[in-house]
């Protein structure tokens, strides 16, 4: 795993700035450091060694030195695809996967991209065309950012890098607020950093004569097949992830796992008898702490089993630290507790395996059980009455049945934005000091519903997430929490021949009414307690809520909102309001009031010396201005992929498994 930076154009000083870019991300790879300058590009790499740890170093070059690369990440088939360049009469002066990689963009050029199984995120440079291709992995576990400075292009693994380039202006994004007030997270490909972009999960990009051209290279389409019984999905799901782990494993170092009391990580862990597993829990109970699970289970499996306790100061504590690495504010109190389990494992390993992942591909989530449970009350009341019942239990206390009927009143396309939804259109408007800035949450989520629009209910909350939450919580704190303490992550369920499974499942062998991931839990049960294969969904439990409701951190939160950078921004009295009702116990706020919370410390953080008490110009975001995956001045063919592109594309890529095959 490594960090990987770079830019075009002249500057002065020009290695003095790459080596800065670099330096700032050593972290994600604090063994060695690579460079490549010429007249038109400075690309930075730094290493975390896994695997050829003797002559891994980039960057590195093609047989006669026109191609250049840079790369993070790891090509779990990478061997493979050796053996076939090899054949095709490439030459490799290394062991590494990172090599596969030039030889295979000068064979398929584009086409290599089909062929990789793995996470990545990588920069090749052309000396001859003076062009840089650039692409993210089919799920986006690795990560790639880019803007345009003048006429440079810059770009790198975290947006740390491109603050350090010396003519990007660091400007705030106030459009990034609005989707992060709904969705807890800034909805890619925008970020914080006005011009700043992601690279979509699954896309490549190529810079050439001073223009940027994106475009989607693979989909994670769902087929289901209602053919499949029961004991064939049991038996495709084990026998696709036990070749999985095996592949994911690979590395000149030792593996760990980290290993909750949830089903994922725990199904994970049985492929690692005497090895190291990790895991933290919060002093409040068996709600907030899962270490004795965890023991209990690596006792029967075999395990070396480590763990930690995190205390209360220590968690608040960090929550700067956390959010300085995360480079954007994310509202999720568990990434947190996955730097300090990433903190524990660093100790022992630079590898370990998490379970990432499971819950959007094989329907793990509780939400996902709505339609279900929505079903007959959506159809036996009808539409204005069930929006009048809502708009009315919104005034009422939180009692029993009180949220049920809230979400049960609109239709999915209007109820469900992801597995986080902070606030809605009108709380925004009274949230923020001037909301010319609010959008409805909708209006990001609409496009892909509209992909999603052949599927059932349950594919397109999952289909959603694979897109929006997975990569813009779940993904994110993976990588920044994991290379903040320069540890590899590896996360196994998201692969592509696994989901290659996962997509032909029937709907009711994902979720129904015995239990969410159904398959996979059969899968699991074969190798785990049934307690633990079948404990219900809890992600990790933080406590947030109990924490709000003790004096000294509602003073805490209750000093940054009154803060000036909150005046900036906030409705101080609206804010205090919300943090006071949930202090006395009226109202469970917490989530909403750590959305803020976390956002103002990460202000103070990257934008600090440009705080003033007096509220800035907040521009309007219109309609048009809500890009479909990137900006308007960048093309992007993302409604339909252009399968003429691959030399090598394989058209039964997404063929069905029937069941005789198995």
């Amino acid at each position: 795993m490594c960090g990987i930076c770079g830019f075009t154009g002249e500057l002065i000083q020009k290695e003095q700035v790459i080596k800065t870019m670099a330096n700032v991300i050593t972290h994600r790879g604090p063994d060695s450091e690579g460079f490549y300058v010429d007249e038109n590009i400075a690309m930075g790499f730094r290493r975390l060694s896994i695997i050829d740890l003797e002559q891994g170093s980039q960057p590195l070059y093609n047989e006669d030195g026109t191609l250049v690369l840079t790369f993070n990440g790891e090509i779990y088939n990478y061997k493979a695809l050796r053996e076939e360049l090899q054949q095709q009469g490439h030459f490799f002066k290394t062991h590494t996967d990172s090599e596969v990689l030039l030889h295979g963009y000068e064979q398929w050029g584009v086409g290599m991209l089909q062929k990789l199984r793995g996470m990545f995120g990588f920069a090749i440079y052309n000396k001859t065309k003076k062009s840089l291709f650039m692409a993210r992995d089919f799920f986006g576990i690795k990560p790639l950012h880019y803007c345009m400075v003048g006429d440079a292009f810059v770009y790198g693994s975290e947006i740390k890098s491109i603050l350090k380039h010396p003519q990007f202006k660091k400007q705030f994004n106030y459009k990034a607020l609005d989707t992060y007030l709904s969705f807890q997270y800034a909805v890619p490909p925008d970020t914080f950093f006005e011009g700043v972009y992601q690279l979509l999960p699954a896309h490549y990009l190529l810079f050439e004569n001073g223009e940027i051209t994106t475009q989607r290279y693979w989909e994670p389409k769902f087929r289901p097949n209602s053919q499949i019984t029961e004991e064939q999905a049991t038996d495709m799901i084990e026998k696709v992830f036990e070749e999985s782990v095996e592949a994911h494993k690979i590395a000149d170092v030792e593996v760990g796992c980290f290993l909750s009391s949830g089903v994922d990580s725990s199904y994970v862990s049985t492929y690692f008898a005497d090895q190291k597993t990790f895991t933290v829990g919060f002093d409040f109970g068996l709600k907030y702490n899962e270490i004795s699970w965890a023991e209990r289970l690596s006792e029967k499996i075999g395990v070396e089993h480590h763990t930690k306790l995190i205390k209360s100061e220590e968690f608040w504590g960090a929550v700067p630290r956390i959010q300085y690495q995360m480079d954007q504010p994310l509202a999720d109190p568990s990434c947190i507790a996955l730097y300090f389990v990433s903190l524990l494992a660093s100790q022992y390993v630079k590898v370990v395996l998490s379970g990432e992942g499971a819950d959007e591909l094989f329907g793990g989530y509780t939400c996902y059980n709505d339609p279900r449970v929505f079903k007959v009350y959506q159809k036996i009341v009808p539409y204005f009455l069930r929006k009048a019942i809502a708009n009315l239990c919104k005034k009422l206390p939180d009692i029993k049945g009180r949220d049920y009927l809230i979400r049960a009143a609109h239709p999915l396309e209007e109820r469900f934005i992801g597995n986080a939804f902070m606030f809605d259109e009108d709380e925004k408007y009274d949230l923020l000091l001037k909301p010319t800035i609010v959008r409805r949450p909708q209006d990001y989520t609409k496009k892909y519903y509209r992909r999603a629009r052949r599927y059932d209910d349950v594919t397109k909350m999952q289909y959603l997430d694979i897109n929006l939450w997975m990569v813009g919580d779940i993904l994110l704190k993976a990588d920044r929490m994991s290379m903040a303490n320069s540890l590899e992550l590896r996360v196994p369920f998201l692969d592509k021949e696994v989901f290659r499974v996962a997509s032909q499942l029937p709907t009711h062998l994902r979720v129904n009414k015995h239990n969410t991931k159904y398959a996979m839990r059969k899968a699991a049960m074969r190798h785990l307690p049934p307690e633990t294969a079948q404990k219900e969904k809890l992600g990790f439990p933080v406590p947030t809520r109990v924490w709000l409701r003790d004096e000294k951190y509602y003073n805490v939160v209750k000093e940054r909102f009154q803060s000036p950078t909150c005046y900036q921004f906030f409705n101080k009295d609206f804010l205090l309001n919300l943090l006071d009702e949930h202090f006395e116990g009226k109202e469970d706020n917490s989530r909403r009031i750590w959305t803020v919370y976390v956002f103002l410390v990460w202000y103070d953080i990257y934008f600090a010396d440009e705080n003033d008490v007096t509220p800035p110009d907040y521009p309007e975001i219109m309609p048009e201005d809500i890009p479909e995956t990137a900006p308007d001045n960048i093309s992007d063919n993302n409604d339909e992929i252009d399968i003429q592109n691959f030399a090598s594309f394989n058209p039964d890529e997404f063929t069905e498994i029937q069941p005789e095959d198995i």
